[in-house]
C-alpha cells in the first residue's frame, strides 16, 4: 500500500515535538521534524504556561512536516494532563494558563484531605493530588469569582489545541479523566464532584472517546487537505496504546519521562479504601476503558539537576558517557524517597537531594554521575513499589514491565526496575505517546482496522532490549514509602 503521513503533537512538560509517522500497512517509521523545548513561566509568585510560544513552534512544526511530506493525511495532538484552558465562547482565554506545579492548590488540598475525599475518590476514582484540575479550578474561582461569569468553556491543553487547529471546541475523554471530575462508573461529568468543588458544569461538553475525525485543518495556512484528528488527549493514554502488551493481561507498563506513570489496563476501575490509600488513579484509556495507575515522580528529578552543574551532556555520546560512569559509581543502601513533596518543585533540586540524604544519615552525591546513579536507583526503587501494591491491590501477578518513554533509552534506570521489582524490564526504546498518536490517527483515517491490529503488526518490527533482575537485595530501602505521601 502507499504510505499514510500522519503528524503526531506531542506536548510534554518540558519539551515538546512534532514527529511524522509514516505507515507503509505494515511497519512504521517515524520522522521527527520538530522539538522544543517546553517550561512554565513564573510571574509574581505563581506559574503560567506559554501558549502562544507553543502555539507557534506547533504550527512551524506542521509547516516543516507538509513542506517534508506533501501528501501529509492529518495530525492529532496529545499532551500531558490536568492543565487547561478557559475561553469565551469565540475561544479567547479569559484567564491566564496556570501551571499544574503552581503551589497555589495546597491550601485546597489540605482542606479536602480533612473532609470529602472519600466520597470524591468514590465518585471519580482520582486521590487528592495537589494538581488536580478540580483543585485549579476551585482555586481560581475562589480566589476571581468573575471568571465564573467571563468563561464559556474549560478545554484540556490537548483540546485547546485542537481548537486552534480545527475551530471544534470538544473535550476529549482521556484527558477529561485526569481532572477529577469524570464519573467514574461511566463516561459523563459527575454532577456531585463539580458541586463539591463549585465549578460549573457548562463550561464541560460530554467527553467524546477517541479516535474519531474532527475536521480540516482552519488555523495553519498551507495545510489545506489535512484532516485534524481527535487521539487520546492524554499522553499518558498514548504510550499505552503503543504497548506491544501480551494478550493474558500479565504486562506492567511504565511510560518513564518527566513523570513516571506505572499501571497497566484494566475493563474495570481499581477502587476502595486501599487504593485511595495507595494513591491510585482510575484514569481512561481512549476507548474509555480503565487504566489504574500510580503516578511516581520521574526523570524530573534529573532535568532539575543539570541545570545546576558545572557541565553537562549535550550529545548522544556524552549521555552514553555519564550513563556509564554513573553504573560504576557504588550504591547507596539509602535511596530518595521519590515521594516527598520537597523533590516536586524546589527551588533548588540539588540541595533539596542532598538535604534529604543527609538528613537520611548518608553522604551526598559528589558529582553529576553519582547524582545520576542516586536517582536511578531511586526511580527503579519506586516503580518496583507501584508494581507490587498493584499486585496486591488486584491479585494479579505481573510477568513482565514494558517500559517506553524517553527513560527506556536508559539502561541504568531499566536495570534499577528490573533488579528491584526481581521481573524482566524489556525496554521498547521507543517515543509511546507518538506512537499511539499516530496508531490512533491510522484508524480513523481507516489505514488500520483497529488497535488491535496495529499493535499485532508493530511488536513484529520491535526489537526490545530485555534486561533481566538480578539479585540487589542490599539495595533496597529496609522501610520502603509509598509513591505517594
Amino acid at each position: 500500500m502507499r504510505s499514510v503521513h500522519c503528524a503526531a503533537v506531542d506536548l510534554g512538560a518540558t519539551s515538546g515535538r512534532v514527529i511524522v509517522g509514516s505507515w507503509d500497512g505494515r511497519r512504521l517509521a517515524l520522522t521527527e521534524v520538530r522539538r522544543f523545548a517546553n517550561q512554565f513561566r513564573s510571574l509574581a509568585g505563581n506559574d503560567y504556561w506559554d501558549l502562544p510560544y507553543l502555539w507557534q513552534e506547533v504550527r512551524t512544526g506542521l509547516t516543516g512536516a507538509l513542506g517534508r511530506f506533501p501528501g501529509l493525511a492529518s495530525v492529532g495532538v496529545d499532551s500531558w494532563g490536568v492543565d487547561h484552558v478557559l475561553v469565551d465562547g469565540r475561544g479567547r482565554l479569559v484567564f491566564p494558563p496556570s501551571a499544574y506545579r503552581d503551589s497555589r492548590t495546597a491550601p485546597y488540598s489540605a482542606r479536602l484531605a480533612r473532609g470529602g475525599i472519600n466520597e470524591i475518590y468514590a465518585l471519580t476514582g482520582i486521590p487528592n493530588l495537589a494538581f488536580n484540575t478540580s483543585l485549579q479550578l476551585q482555586e481560581t474561582l475562589s480566589t476571581c469569582p468573575n471568571v465564573r461569569k467571563l468563561a464559556e468553556r474549560c478545554l484540556f491543553v490537548p483540546d485547546y489545541f485542537n481548537f486552534l487547529l480545527s475551530g471544534r471546541m470538544v473535550n476529549e475523554l482521556s484527558i477529561s479523566s485526569t481532572s477529577q471530575l469524570l464519573d467514574v462508573s461511566g463516561r459523563s461529568w459527575c454532577g456531585e464532584a463539580m458541586a463539591h468543588f463549585g465549578i460549573p458544569g457548562r463550561w464541560f461538553t460530554k467527553p467524546l472517546a477517541s479516535t474519531r475525525r474532527l475536521g480540516p485543518v482552519t488555523g495553519v495556512p498551507g495545510l489545506k487537505g489535512v484532516l485534524s484528528i481527535l487521539v487520546p488527549g492524554h499522553d499518558t493514554a498514548c504510550a499505552y496504546a503503543a504497548m506491544p502488551a501480551a494478550a493474558d493481561g500479565s504486562d506492567f507498563y511504565l511510560s518513564s519521562g518527566t513523570w513516571s506513570l506505572l499501571g497497566f489496563e484494566s475493563d474495570v476501575p481499581v477502587l476502595g479504601g486501599d487504593a485511595l490509600a495507595a494513591n491510585v488513579t482510575n484514569e481512561r484509556l481512549g476507548d474509555g476503558r480503565y487504566s489504574p495507575m500510580k503516578v511516581c515522580i520521574g526523570l524530573w528529578l534529573l532535568e532539575q539537576i543539570l541545570p545546576e552543574m558545572k557541565s553537562r551532556p549535550r550529545t548522544a555520546s556524552a549521555w552514553r558517557g555519564l550513563i556509564r560512569d554513573a553504573s560504576r559509581v557504588p550504591p547507596t543502601r539509602i535511596l530518595l524517597d521519590v515521594a516527598d513533596p520537597s523533590l516536586f518543585n524546589p527551588p533548588s533540586m540539588r540541595s533539596a537531594i542532598d538535604a534529604m540524604q543527609r538528613t537520611r544519615g548518608a553522604r551526598p552525591p559528589r558529582n553529576l554521575a553519582g547524582y545520576v546513579r542516586l536517582i536511578c536507583d531511586s526511580l527503579g526503587n519506586g516503580h518496583a513499589e507501584a508494581l507490587r501494591e498493584f499486585e496486591r491491590l488486584t491479585g494479579r501477578s505481573f510477568k513482565r514491565i514494558l517500559m517506553v518513554g524517553g527513560g527506556s533509552r536508559n539502561r541504568l534506570l531499566c536495570g534499577a526496575t528490573a533488579d528491584a521489582a526481581g521481573v524482566p524490564v524489556a525496554s521498547y526504546s521507543l517515543e509511546g505517546a507518538v506512537v499511539g498518536n499516530v496508531a490512533s490517527q491510522l484508524v480513523a483515517l481507516g489505514a488500520v482496522r483497529d488497535l488491535a491490529t496495529f499493535r499485532r503488526l508493530h511488536a513484529e518490527t520491535l526489537s526490545p532490549r530485555v534486561f533481566q533482575p538480578r539479585n540487589r537485595s542490599s539495595r533496597r530501602q529496609a522501610m520502603p514509602k509509598p509513591l505517594f505521601p
